[in-house]
């Protein structure tokens, strides 16, 4: 379990991920040395990692949501497959091990190799389905609640820098498609480091990083273990809603600290959740007292999630645009 300090360290990266230890020391009180060696130990024993990753509408990407049934047999080197794929994310084993939910990212132009040519040649797949996602209320730029509770107001403030209005953005090219494989496999590499993965200047990587990020083309996110932080017990939740009330009941979850992924989708479930809790019970009793209590939901599948295989994955430089 982590403490206040580890709690508050990860709530200043979701703000920031960017932001130097000396400053993050500074509004927790502690030393430069101390938020380094807590970020060093959360990233060896709770997976911490501060990832760059591109804005898919400015990056002019299509998500798909992919759930696949497959064979006892041949379940764990098809998800391990997945893994090493560089157009997928987020792949979970779910529902006794025998499902595997998966985010996979396309281009108008790939028409997504792995869902049309690849995945149907698969031997051992017992069902497949996909639904595009047409709305992320909670994931991607906007961070998990419940991992981002730990600071006041005031330490906030402090670490909202980016202006929350969006101005026009130079096309991401292939010096970019570079820039952010390397931030998408250390979000906090140094400008230097990233000049020799781009050939581009520190100034021209510090320029082109600062407009990125102003202008909300690319997000920082923060992947870290949610054992670590308590949540013991994950759950998908596919959720049925009149498409009048679709919207209403999504942004009511998106206020949900129990939520880390709230997004509307196509299919015959049209809003689709992960839930992060405490224990079984709490788990429970969150679908009773408070998923309950939201009017227009029809119809709910609960499908417990075992074990996450591989979180957001860093992107691959492209001509035809970004792919992860």
């Amino acid at each position: 379990m982590l403490d206040t300090i580890d709690r508050a360290l990860i709530h200043a990266l979701q703000l920031d991920g960017r932001a130097p230890y000396s400053r993050i020391g500074e509004v927790l009180g502690v030393s430069t040395q101390t938020v380094a060696r807590r970020f060093n130990r959360l990233r060896a024993e709770a997976g911490l990692r501060v990832i760059g990753l591109p804005d898919p509408q400015t990056a002019g990407r299509a998500l798909w949501l992919v759930r696949l049934t497959a064979t006892p047999q041949v379940a764990q080197d098809l998800a391990a497959a997945l893994a090493r794929r560089p157009d997928t994310s987020w792949i979970k084993f779910a529902a006794g091990g025998t499902e595997i939910v998966s985010i996979v990212n396309s281009t108008p132009t790939d028409g997504s190799a792995l869902l049309l040519n690849d995945l149907p040649r698969t031997t051992g797949i017992t069902s497949v389905s996909a639904q595009y996602l047409l709305h992320m209320y909670v994931g991607g730029p906007t961070a998990w609640r419940g991992r981002a509770k730990s600071l006041t107001s005031a330490q906030e403030a402090a670490f909202i820098t980016t202006p929350t209005d969006r101005g026009p953005v130079k096309p991401l090219g292939d010096g970019d498609a570079k820039l952010l494989t390397a931030l998408g496999e250390d979000g906090r590499a140094t400008h230097a480091d990233l000049a020799v993965r781009t050939g581009w200047s520190t100034a021209t990587v510090a320029r082109r990083l600062d407009e990125l990020q102003r202008t909300g083309a690319i997000y920082f996110d923060v992947d870290v273990d949610p054992t670590a932080l308590g949540f013991t017990t994950s759950a998908m939740l596919w959720l049925s809603v009149p498409p009048a009330h679709l919207d209403a009941v999504g942004r009511a979850l998106a206020e949900h600290d129990e939520l880390g992924f709230v997004a509307a989708t196509t299919g015959r479930t049209n809003l689709v959740t992960q839930a992060l809790c405490a224990s079984p019970d709490a788990l429970h009793t969150y679908l009773t007292e408070r998923i309950g209590a939201i009017e227009h939901i029809t119809a709910i599948e609960t499908v417990p999630v075992l074990r996450t295989v591989k979180a957001a994955a860093p992107f691959s430089p492209s001509l035809v645009g970004l792919r992860t």
